[in-house]
């Protein structure tokens, strides 16, 4: 028979502690470059669409996801619930870009923001006389 309490330990907390997502693994993120441009690959799973918001400010772009909890009175007998609710961000240095310099689109849990490459200018030197 299985011991579900060891050492007062609960054998559910010992066994999906490991499982348990945090804050650094949430929106895992691939860039690279294609064309010119940079292309941003955002792992978003159980999102929806309206839930993400993207912004420019301050030479940063920045992805928010908010998902809030729907309590049901009828399915309040978990025994452990690790269910994600809450917001989580991101902000990655992207230059002068404005919001006309994006294009996003969200599919199967992916969303992919298409954004203008900014060249920096090259350290120009003062001709002296």
């Amino acid at each position: 028979m299985l011991e579900v309490s060891k050492r007062g330990k609960n054998f559910f907390s010992d066994f999906f502690d490991d499982l348990i997502t945090t804050d650094k693994n949430l929106m895992k993120t691939d860039i690279k470059e294609v064309d010119g441009r940079y292309e941003f690959l955002i792992d978003l799973p159980g999102y929806k669409k309206e839930d993400i918001k993207i912004s420019i400010k301050n030479n940063y772009l920045t992805v928010e996801a908010v998902k809030e909890e729907i309590l049901d009175e009828e399915k309040k007998d978990f025994i452990k619930k690790e269910r994600h609710y809450g917001s989580i961000s991101r902000s990655f240095y992207v230059g002068d870009v404005t919001m006309k310099d994006l294009k996003a689109s969200y599919k199967d849990g992916t969303l992919k923001i298409d954004c203008k490459k900014v060249t920096e200018e090259k350290t120009k030197y003062l001709d002296i006389e």
